[in-house]
């Protein structure tokens, strides 16, 4: 999967995709894509990666709270 670069706007392509989507990991492996050659993999924070439109990745990729609320409000409403 290819993404942008928020700061460089350079184009990646993600090493391992379960990487990028689990929201227990902070970072995943990357190249940088340009040039002939491939260019050597490197670690690169998920909060500076932007989908080619310029959108951010899913709160699901990069939250491993993001249903916290949801869960505690199905439980409170069983009484639970």
């Amino acid at each position: 999967m290819l993404l942008k670069h928020a700061s460089t706007e350079k184009l990646m392509q993600v090493v391992e995709l379960q990487d990028l989507m689990n929201p227990l990991r902070e970072q995943v492996l990357v190249r940088l894509h340009y040039g002939e050659e491939a260019q050597d993999p490197e670690t690169i924070d998920k909060q500076d990666l932007l989908f080619p439109s310029g959108e951010g990745l899913p709160r699901a990729w990069t939250d491993p709270h993001y249903r916290d609320e949801e869960v505690e409000a199905a439980h409170f409403d069983r009484g639970l």
